[in-house]
C-alpha cells in the first residue's frame, strides 16, 4: 500500500513537472509514464495515417475517433518502448541501412529510387527510418517478452490434423475483417454486459450494411482498427482458434456472431475467400567433398585440392571413394560423400545455389559457405507432391502464430491496464 501511494504520488509529481513546462515543449496530450506525447507529435502522426487511409479509398473516421485512436496507439507504442529501453533493446544504423536496402530490392528499385519514392507519397527518408526503428524494437520486444515462452509440440499438431485439419485444408484462403471491442481483465459484469451489447449492436448495424473497415477505424480497439480491422489473406490453420468453427462455415460478406474472449468481444466479417493448389517441392539427391581451411590450409589451398581432386574424378576414380579419403565432412563421407535427399532449405544458401545449377551428374568448381570449400555433385532430382509435410509444417507455425498472436493482445491489454497513462484534455 505504500509502495503505491509513493508511486502515485511520484506519478502526479511528473504530471505536475511536465504541464510546468508546458509552453517550453509544447502542448501535452498524453503523460505516458515517466515520457509524455505532445499534441505536435499527435498532428504528425494522424496526418501519416490519415494520408494511408485515403490511399486505400476507405471513408476517413471522424476526426475525434480518429484522434483517439491514433492516441491510443501512440500510448501503447511508447509504452512498449519504454519496456526495450530498459530491456537494452536497439537497432544500429546498419541494421536499419540493411533493412531498407533489403526493402527497396523486393521492391525492384535501387535504394536511391526508393528513397524517391517515398519522398514521392510524402514521407522523408528519415521518417521511414523512424518508423521502421520503432518497428524492429518492438518486434524484437515482442520476441523477447513472448516468443521465447512459445512452444509447439508434434502432439499439438496431430491433434490438429487430426481433429481440424484435413489435407487440402490448406487450399482455402480466407479474408478476414476483425473488430475488437475490448474488456478489461478486471471488468464488471456491468461493463462485460455494456461491452456485449455494443458488439451485438454494431453485428446488427454490420448486417444492415454499414462500412466494415469504417466501423473498425471507429469502434475496434486492437491493432489493426486504424487498417480498417483488416487482417489479410490467411488459411484455416493461420486463424486464431477461436475463430476457426466460425470462419470454416462462413460465406464471402458474412458477418458472424460476436465472439467471447479474455479480451472483449471479437466480430469477424468474411471479406473473401479463394483457393490454391497442391505443394509439390524439388528434392535433390547430392553428396559433396568439404575440405575446411585453418592455419595450415588457407582458402587458395583448398580450391586447389579440390580441383585436383575434380581433375582425379574426369580420369576416372571415383567420387564416393574420393570422398571417404579426402573430405572433412566425417558424418557423410563414410557414405561417399552422400547427404541423401535433400529438400529446399535443408542446406546452406550458397551450397543450394550452386547446386540449383548443376544438372545430374554434374560435379561443379569449388564453392565456399562457411563450413569451408566444397565439391558438389547432383546425382538426381524428383519433384514430390509435399502436401502432408508441408501441411504439418504450415499447422506448426499456425499454431505457433496463433498462440503468440492471443498472448501478444493479453499483453498488451495488460501492459496498458498496469500502466500510469494521464490523457490531458
Amino acid at each position: 500500500m505504500k509502495k503505491t501511494i509513493i508511486s502515485l504520488l511520484t506519478c502526479w509529481f511528473l504530471l505536475a513537472v511536465f504541464l510546468a513546462h508546458a509552453e517550453v515543449l509544447g502542448k501535452i496530450v498524453a503523460v505516458v509514464e515517466d515520457d509524455v506525447i505532445l499534441e505536435q507529435e499527435l498532428d504528425k502522426e494522424i496526418s501519416t495515417i490519415r494520408q494511408r487511409i485515403q490511399g486505400s479509398q476507405t471513408q476517413m473516421p471522424p476526426e475525434s475517433v480518429l484522434r483517439k485512436q491514433v492516441l491510443e496507439k501512440m500510448i501503447i507504442d511508447r509504452l512498449q518502448r519504454q519496456l526495450a529501453e530498459k530491456a537494452g533493446i536497439t537497432v544500429t544504423e546498419e541494421m536499419l541501412n540493411n533493412s531498407a536496402a533489403d526493402i527497396a530490392q523486393r521492391n525492384s528499385m535501387t535504394l536511391q529510387q526508393f528513397r524517391e519514392e517515398l519522398e514521392h507519397q510524402g514521407m522523408t527518408y528519415k521518417s521511414f527510418l523512424d518508423n521502421m526503428r520503432n518497428e524492429i524494437i518492438i518486434n524484437q520486444l515482442r520476441s523477447r517478452e513472448i516468443g521465447g515462452r512459445i512452444k509447439v509440440t508434434d502432439r499439438e499438431v496431430d491433434h490438429y490434423m487430426e481433429t481440424q485439419g484435413k489435407i487440402g485444408d490448406e487450399a482455402i484462403q480466407y479474408h478476414l475483417g476483425h473488430i475488437l471491442i475490448a474488456v478489461k481483465e478486471a471488468a464488471s459484469a456491468t461493463q462485460i454486459q455494456q461491452a456485449q451489447s455494443k458488439a451485438d449492436d454494431l453485428v446488427r448495424q454490420l448486417r444492415a450494411g454499414q462500412d466494415f473497415a469504417q466501423t473498425a477505424m471507429s469502434d475496434s480497439e486492437d491493432d489493426n482498427a486504424l487498417k480498417g480491422g483488416d487482417l489479410g489473406w490467411r488459411t484455416l490453420n493461420d486463424i486464431p482458434t477461436l475463430f476457426t468453427d466460425k470462419v470454416s462455415t462462413m460465406r464471402a460478406g458474412e458477418v458472424a456472431d460476436p465472439i467471447r474472449s479474455p479480451s472483449g468481444f471479437h466480430i469477424i466479417k468474411m471479406l473473401e475467400l479463394k483457393g490454391m493448389g497442391n505443394h509439390t517441392i524439388t528434392k535433390t539427391k547430392v553428396r559433396h567433398i568439404l575440405i575446411k581451411t585453418n592455419e595450415l590450409i588457407d582458402d587458395n589451398e583448398a580450391k586447389k585440392r579440390l580441383l585436383a581432386l575434380k581433375s582425379r574424378i574426369a580420369d576416372g576414380d571415383d567420387f564416393a571413394s574420393l570422398a571417404r579419403a579426402h573430405s572433412d565432412d566425417k558424418g557423410s563421407a563414410i557414405k561417399g560423400g552422400s547427404l541423401d535427399w535433400v529438400s529446399p532449405g535443408d542446406l546452406v544458401k550458397p551450397f543450394e545455389e550452386a547446386m540449383g545449377k548443376l544438372d545430374s551428374n554434374q560435379i561443379s568448381e569449388p564453392v565456399q559457405t562457411q563450413f569451408g570449400w566444397h565439391l558438389i555433385q547432383v546425382l538426381d532430382r524428383e519433384n514430390k507432391d509435399d502436401s502432408i509435410e508441408h501441411k504439418k509444417n504450415l499447422v506448426r507455425d499456425a499454431i505457433r502464430k496463433r498462440k503468440i498472436e492471443e498472448e501478444t493482445e493479453l499483453w498488451m491489454r495488460r501492459l496498458r491496464d498496469e500502466a500510469y497513462v494521464e490523457i490531458v484534455q
